[in-house]
């Protein structure tokens, strides 16, 4: 199912986005990344990633919001994304998390080019608990988050 919000922002349904599990979990963080793709089938690997996750134990997945078609932002000659939030929990300390999301992404086929090139997944931590961590490798919460459509709109919508 798709719904309209303007010309060029559209929400998309699927089975797994947007999902709400019945999970009570003892894991430690909670965790809320962003997902996007613009490269093959996004929808497919956004479900891989949500079906690796949930499989995971060091991850308890508690929900996940409707898609987002969205445009580019920063390099604007490339496709439309596709972006959605998922919250979860886990144990793992928010570096250990950072490397677990860069080997997913590359384990979906993410190569990186250059900034805002298209990608077929990017995963960014958008908070990490209640952290702030400014570091070289990891900036929580993510660096401009509260000025993305493609952050705000799902994460309204969970």
């Amino acid at each position: 199912m798709k719904k309209k919000l303007r010309d060029d922002l559209t929400l998309i349904y699927t089975s797994n986005f947007p999902k709400k599990l019945k999970i009570t979990s003892r894991k430690k963080y909670h965790v809320t990344i962003g997902i996007g793709g613009n490269i093959g089938d996004t929808k497919k690997i956004f479900d891989k990633l949500f079906l690796y996750l949930k499989s995971d134990t060091r991850f308890d997945i508690l929900m996940s919001s409707p898609l987002l078609l969205n445009p580019p932002f920063g390099f604007l000659e490339q496709n439309y994304f596709l972006n959605g939030i998922i919250a979860l929990k886990t144990n793992l300390s928010p570096n250990d998390f950072l490397k677990n999301m860069l080997r997913l992404e590359k384990r979906l086929g993410r190569k990186r080019s250059f900034q805002d090139a298209p990608r077929t997944l990017d995963i960014d931590i958008i908070f990490f608990d209640n952290r702030k961590i400014n570091t070289k490798k990891l900036i929580i919460p993510h660096k401009d988050w509260a000025n993305r459509e493609s952050v705000i709109i799902p994460l309204k919508r969970m």
